[in-house]
């Protein structure tokens, strides 16, 4: 039997057994709730907008603050979610197929959503395009900038490719879809998955060294902040890109199965366990010398960043969110025959996306409120109410596009075809 012959066997399984809906009361409330979040973040925006950054807690000794914090946190989970769509696409992991759509949607929107964060933490929001219209060479914000536009790109680009012959098969009954196959009517997916395969490989690089790993080079090369200049950086952010986007996606992939009341494969979330728990142990392994190297070397710069973290203000963030909730805990589970529970698994990756929040508040906060030299007033900060429920209206935001592309766009197709091998 051809590939082709096969993919047209596929389809029509897949239009024999539709994907079952989710609660009707289920959806009304979930996007009631979205729909509450996005008028008291659209309020705090427009307060913020009005009256500029006075309405937050950011001052000129602390100017970035919870914005950075999530900034940084979902650009992390969109280079974590397209690297493991690159195990599927270009390394041929096809164990976790059923995940690359999904992934390739969740980095898109977690790119929306952290640009968004950066629009909303600049003094003058009608200057944002100005890192794009002028160009320094020797500025890694200038250079990132580009990255995020070429990247967000190929997103959209890969996540089309990996839709495409659901949509040509939705056409005839979807104006959306009709639409958004661009006139498309082959059913042949060998193209398809060339291409996956290769804006997959160009992509690998970019997300490394350029979109997560550019971001920390940000902080690398601020010297006069305690813990960010540091060649380790843009590593520490790559690998903890990896354990927040395989987590996100082990936690939307279990949700949305049961959301939609279809069997949740048990084997490829323990495998999917298995590989968060491993890149959790790399990720506690560079915590270590993270801390132990400039413990060792008695820097007061770095030393008395340390000590706001495990003994000061900061202290809870440090040891319970952190350490405890976003990494311990979860390997434990992971590590050990418990990962082969699905609400186990659901449970630890759940800590490890609420723990990276902390993560992520550690690096931006702490850092600023030290004095850069010795003489200076020490900063002071906690989140304003504008600045929460801004924060609380972007995420909805992105919990509503993704919600809004799962329901029209073909993401949780129960038939996929990867390789030319038809799987239901």
């Amino acid at each position: 039997m051809s590939a082709l012959t096969r993919e047209k066997a596929a389809l029509r399984l897949a239009d024999e057994h539709p994907a079952p809906e989710p609660s009707k009361h289920l959806r009304a409330g979930w996007y009631a709730l979205l729909a509450v979040l996005l008028i008291a973040g659209g309020a705090a925006i427009f307060h913020r907008t009005v009256n500029g950054l006075a309405t937050t807690n950011l001052t000129s000794i602390t100017p970035w603050g919870a914005w950075i914090a999530f900034y940084i946190y979902f650009v992390g989970l969109s280079a974590g979610a397209f690297l493991l769509s690159s195990l599927i696409y270009v390394f041929g992991m096809t164990r976790f197929e059923r995940l690359g759509r999904m992934a390739l949607l969740t980095a898109l929107v977690a790119m929306i959503v952290a640009l968004s964060f950066v629009l909303l933490d600049l003094g003058r929001m009608e200057r944002a395009l100005s890192a794009l219209v002028y160009f320094n060479w020797l500025s890694p914000l200038a250079w990132e900038m580009r990255f995020y536009l070429i990247y967000i790109l190929l997103l959209a680009a890969e996540l089309w490719f990996a839709m495409r012959v659901d949509l040509v098969r939705r056409a005839d009954r979807s104006r959306l879809a009709r639409w958004l196959s661009f006139g498309s009517k082959s059913l042949d997916t060998a193209r398809d998955h060339r291409m996956l395969r290769i804006l997959g490989t160009i992509g690998v690089p970019i997300a490394i060294f350029g979109v997560h790993g550019g971001t920390g080079t940000i902080f690398a090369i601020v010297k006069a902040r305690g813990m960010w200049f540091s060649a380790l950086t843009p590593i520490v952010f790559i690998v903890s890109a990896l354990v927040s986007g395989t987590a996100l996606l082990a936690l939307l992939y279990i949700l949305r199965q049961k959301a939609l009341k279809r069997p949740v494969d048990g084997g490829m979330v323990a495998d999917l366990g298995r590989l968060l728990g491993a890149f959790l142990l790399v990720d506690l392994g560079l915590l270590f010398y993270e801390y132990l190297v400039p413990l060792l070397s008695m820097a007061p710069h770095d030393t008395g960043v340390m000590h706001l973290m495990m003994e000061g203000p900061y202290a809870w963030t440090f040891w319970i969110l952190q350490l405890g909730i976003g990494m311990v805990a979860p390997a434990i589970i992971l590590m050990t025959r418990l990962r082969e529970s699905v609400p186990l698994t659901a449970v630890a990756a759940l800590m490890v996306v609420v723990g990276i929040v902390g993560v992520r508040f550690n690096i931006v906060v702490p850092p600023l409120i030290t004095p850069a030299l010795e003489g200076l007033p020490a900063g002071q900060y906690f989140p304003s109410a504008v600045e929460w429920w801004s924060s609380a209206g972007i995420i909805a935001m992105g919990l509503l596009l993704f919600s809004l592309a799962a329901d029209l766009l073909p993401v949780d197709e129960d038939v996929h075809v990867i390789g030319g091998t038809a799987h239901d």
